[in-house]
This record gives structure tokens, sequence and C-alpha cells, in this order.
């Protein structure tokens, strides 16, 4: 009878062991799948408000998503088995297992992560957007086409598409001529001789370049009040052979000013020419020295 009463008591207490163990693992989950819920709902909206801004797809992050509830739910299982004494060295060696699954991973894809993490900056920090007209260190010129996360495809001026990795993006300058104001002062730089006339080569290279119909008129209300020209010409220096001259023109696009500059370049030669201005270039003077026979 004792022993029967000694059976019973360890039988409810084994039952309140389990019914507890059943309640931890419950909170847990439920914990877990509030804590997945919520964070794919803060990713969903930013990646949603981000990738409208750079104009790509927001399915793209999809996965990233995903991920972060994969995280999620086993950090949640390895705690539930770490909770539970009987199944406490499971969840230890399910934790170090995942720990160095992870490493192999990383160790295996570090590029693509590097990647990744990259594409992951530029959403975050959006240094540019498609249909963004940027430079990337001193070779790549074009338009933003794609951006993905592990690349970002770029048409350059010959209609070409150069594909960059993210981290080589992440590693240079990037001049971004559309980000914010895409206003862009074109500089048209050109010499003349020491015997052409400097006030009319100056009234000149305003006129053409304030006549141009991609010049735009960028003046303040307090320069227009001060009567400041709507091209500004200036002397930057004295040359071997030439006096340096700038003009600072404004277009609407970068591309409108390269259009413009080209077309600045052939109209000035022509006008100069019929104006007597000369663009000088380099001579050389070859003295020859010949021997005369003395008699």
């Amino acid at each position: 009878m004792q022993l029967l009463s000694f059976d019973f008591s360890n039988f409810l207490e084994i039952n309140q062991r389990i019914i507890q163990y059943i309640i931890v693992a419950t909170v847990i989950a439920l914990v877990a799948v509030i804590l997945s819920r919520i964070l794919q709902k803060i990713m969903k909206v930013y990646f949603e408000r981000s990738s409208h801004v750079l104009k790509v797809d927001p399915t793209r992050y999809k996965f990233l998503r995903n991920a972060v509830s994969f995280v999620v739910f086993m950090l949640a299982i390895t705690l539930i088995f770490y909770t539970i004494p009987e199944l406490r060295t499971i969840g230890i060696t399910l934790f170090a297992g995942a720990g160095i699954f992870a490493a192999i991973i990383g160790f295996a894809s570090q590029e693509a992560f590097s990647n990744i993490v990259s594409g992951i900056f530029i959403v975050i920090f959006k240094p540019f957007r498609v249909g963004d007209n940027i430079k990337i260190g001193d070779l790549h010129h074009g338009t933003v086409e794609d951006i993905t996360l592990r690349h970002t495809i770029i048409n350059n001026f010959e209609n070409r598409r150069i594909i960059i990795p993210n981290t080589v993006i992440s590693g240079q300058t990037i001049i971004n001529s559309t980000i914010e104001d895409e206003k862009v002062c074109t500089f048209i730089e050109l010499g003349i001789s020491y015997e052409s006339d400097l006030d009319n080569a100056i009234k000149i290279l305003r006129e053409e370049a304030g006549n141009h119909p991609n010049c735009i008129d960028n003046r303040s209300e307090e320069e227009l009040a001060n009567g400041d020209p709507k091209v500004i010409v200036r002397v930057l220096g004295f040359g071997d052979s030439a006096i340096n001259l700038r003009a600072y023109a404004w277009a609407n696009t970068s591309g409108e000013g390269f259009v413009m500059k080209c077309d600045l370049y052939e109209t000035l030669k022509k006008r100069f020419n019929k104006e007597n201005i000369e663009i000088p270039y380099p001579h050389r003077t070859i003295v020859y020295k010949n021997k005369t026979d003395e008699k």
C-alpha cells in the first residue's frame, strides 16, 4: 500500500514536469512566431519603401525576411531543447552544429555574402537608384539599369551592360549626377593666342554658350539684380602659348551638357576663324648647324 502511494506521487510529479515543459515550449514557440511576424512586417515595410526609392522589385528581398524567420525559429527550437534538462544535451549539440554549419557556409561563400551585405547597404543608404546617371571610379560611367543583391547593372553610353559586383561598388567613389539635382555646370575650356583680342574672345564665348538650346539660366534673383551674365567666363591663367579661358554653362542633365560642350567646340572654332581669333597649337623651331669649308 505504501509502495502504491509512492508510485502515484512520482507519477503526479512527472506529469507536472511534462505539463510545465509543454507550457514553456508553447510560450517560447508563441514568442518566436510573434517575433518573426513583427520582424517580417518591419522588414517588408522598409524594403518596399526602399525598393520604391531605388525603383527595383521588392520581391528580390523576400528571401531576407525568410532568412530572419529561419534564424528566429532555430533559436527558439534550441532554447526549447536547452530548457528541458532531458533534452539539454541535444540542444547544445544542435546549437553547436548550427554554428559550425554556418561557419562552413560563411567560409565557402564569403564573396557571395559580401556582395549580399553590400547590396543591403545600397538598399539602406541609397547612394543611387535605377535610372540615375553615375560614375564609379575612373572607368565606368552610365545609367543604372538594375540593382540586385549581388551586383548592379550599368548601361554605358555605348549601350553596353556593365555588371559590377556590389562589393566593388562599395569600395569605389561614386559620382551621382541625378540623385537630387540633375542640373550640371559644364566647363567649356579653350585657349587663345596672346595676340588675339581677349575681350572679343570672352564675348564670343559667352554669346555662343548662352545661345545654345541646352544652356539654361541658373542665375539667382540676386545675380539677376546685379546684372551677372548668364554664362560666366573666366581667365584661368597663362600657358606656354595661350591664354586659357573657361566658360561655366549650365544644362538640365549631364547628357545635355555633354552635347552642348561638343556643339560649342565646333561653333567656337568657326566663329573664332571669322573673328580672327587664333587658337594656338604647339610650334617647334628646328635649327640646322652646318660646318662651312674654310678656304
